[in-house]
């Protein structure tokens, strides 16, 4: 089925040259029309579809969905809204910061799907390089798979200058144990999301990302 219409691409659009309270007052029903219910509806169905993988995914898309207004409290940046809309698809929703689940991301040019874990504790940062330690052989396996390089490419993340001496050796093998986030997206155009087979697409960018977020799921304990 299809969720979105060339109005969600327009208002976003034209949320960009007009981010104030007065022009969005102006377009709020437009906004939930166009923007709002069509994000609430798919991301709905996206959390159905991976709850026939995963039984244990329990979310509603209340506790997925971010707001669109901005926290300008301690910003240069005083805009007030965001100019794209986004959910984290995750036991916890967008209150769980750890836990590799899926963040989608939609703006008037691309929808990005991520995975991985993006925010850590000093103490989760040590237990995942643990274990990728421990199982350098299946790590590297993961990155090498031909699904997982066609959606992804490869793992990103802000490194660490320095790191640990237990694994001053092993960098030198494995250069992504030095990183301090371990995330990774799949981008396409957002024509797209005008398509039928929107969430079929979709989930076979998830068949592709369950491996690795697995893999760090079990590296985070």
């Amino acid at each position: 089925m299809g969720y979105f219409t060339k109005d969600f691409i327009l208002f976003l659009k034209e949320l960009n040259n007009n981010n104030n309270r007065e022009w969005f007052a102006e377009n709020k029903k437009r906004y939930e029309q166009s923007v709002k219910t069509p994000f609430e509806n798919f991301i709905q169905d996206m959390i159905f579809r991976i709850q026939e993988d995963d039984e244990n995914l329990m979310i509603t898309p209340k506790e997925a969905i971010f707001r669109i207004y901005r926290d300008i409290r301690f910003s240069k940046d005083k805009t007030p809204y965001k100019t794209h809309v986004s959910a984290v698809i995750v036991n916890g929703g967008r209150k769980n910061y750890t836990d590799p689940g899926i963040y989608l991301e939609l703006n008037s040019k691309v929808l990005r799907f991520y995975g991985g874990i993006y925010q850590m504790t000093k103490e989760q940062l040590q237990n995942v390089r643990n274990y990728i330690a421990s199982n350098l052989n299946e790590f590297a396996s993961l990155q090498k798979d031909k699904k997982f390089k066609k959606y992804f490419g490869g793992i990103l993340g802000e490194k660490n200058k320095r790191i640990p001496k237990e694994f001053t050796d092993i960098v030198e093998i494995e250069p992504l144990i030095a990183n301090k986030q371990f995330y990774y997206f799949s981008e396409m155009e957002i024509n797209k999301i005008l398509s039928n087979s929107l969430t079929k697409d979709l989930m076979k960018i998830y068949s592709a990302v369950k491996p690795m977020n697995r893999f760090l799921k079990q590296a985070l304990n």
